[in-house]
């Protein structure tokens, strides 16, 4: 981007009350001029930015209606935190490089990824990918937890998704609708009530509707149970799968650095079957604490294989 665009970017934010865009094209501009060789200009406005983050005073973004029913986090994660397969690390990349770069994409009359929907089984990096997201590009994640809007207000739930919309709209964010099996599924399901189908036609006319800067991500642990219908209400489909063999080695070197001395890595992944991401990194941390409280200088594989039998057992019965 051309410094007359960061700067009219950058106005614009601005008039337009838009601190998450402001802070963002601030940091692109400090990206910038690393490149072109200024690194005292762009190390001045990284400052800048970090203390007037942590100065902020955290404002409450939410009517009283919706109390209870979005959390707001700021993630501290990034991409490399995320061991996952080089297809869907290239997709994320890629939803971040198109939202960073959006305004290039307007000019030619085209939009950006916004609407995505991440799909896999639990523990497999759903929810770490839209917090990296977030972080990624400097805005909050706000979580929509989409069983309690549900079963909390039956009969209200398509005023509470109208509200969510309409907050999507004023403030940018990334947007996670967590649990969204909870209003997904497919609408000609013979135990599908009345309430819930119309539930699922609101959201369909809301994400089609909007054109916000913020970013919307639906997640689900099985796209077989959801309508067909929301499939091009969405501009990408990440699908998640248990950790191949190279992605178990990669976690419990990544997890167990400080230990790795006598581990014999390749030993333990054939008695990891069927634990996922999430499921892998408890086992170490497990391992972790027993060689912590008990003194030992080392961790040994069958430390190891005691935690991940453990998790095997408490998950997969």
């Amino acid at each position: 981007m051309a410094k007359a665009d960061y700067i009219i970017s950058l106005i614009k934010s601005h008039y337009n009350s838009e601190p998450e865009r402001f802070t963002t094209i601030a940091l692109q501009i400090a990206a910038h001029e690393a490149k072109l060789g200024h690194p005292l200009v762009a190390n001045e406005i990284k400052t800048i930015v970090d203390k007037a983050k942590e100065t902020k005073q955290k404002t409450k973004a939410f009517t009283p209606d919706l109390q209870g029913l979005i959390l707001e986090n700021v993630p501290a994660v990034n991409l490399a935190d995320i061991i996952a397969s080089e297809d869907i690390k290239s997709k994320i990349k890629r939803i971040i490089s198109e939202f960073v770069q959006r305004d290039k994409l307007r000019k030619h009359d085209l939009e950006n990824r916004r609407k995505i929907l991440l799909s896999g089984p639990s523990g497999t990096g759903k929810t770490l990918t839209a917090s990296i997201i977030a972080n990624e590009l400097n805005l909050p994640l706000y979580t929509i937890l989409m069983d309690k809007m549900v079963t909390k207000f039956m009969g209200e739930t398509s005023a509470k998704l109208r509200q969510v919309f309409d907050l999507i709209e004023q403030k940018q964010g990334v947007y996670l609708f967590d649990e969204f099996d909870a209003i997904g599924g497919e609408r000609s399901r013979d135990n599908d009530v009345g309430e819930m189908r119309r539930v699922l036609n609101s959201f369909l006319q809301f994400i089609e509707r909007d054109n916000s800067d913020s970013l919307i991500i639906a997640i689900t642990n099985n796209k077989q149970l959801l309508d067909q219908a929301l499939f091009r209400r969405f501009d990408d489909v990440i699908l998640y799968h248990l950790p191949s063999v190279d992605e178990k080695r990669d976690l419990l070197k990544n997890r167990l650095a400080q230990f790795s001395k006598k581990i014999k890595f390749d030993d333990l992944l054939p008695n990891i079957n069927g634990l996922s991401h999430a499921e892998i990194s408890l086992a170490c941390v497990d391992a972790i604490k027993e060689t912590i409280l008990n003194d030992k200088q080392q961790m040994n594989n069958d430390l190891i294989l005691k935690a991940i039998k453990d998790r095997n057992a408490a998950y997969h019965k």
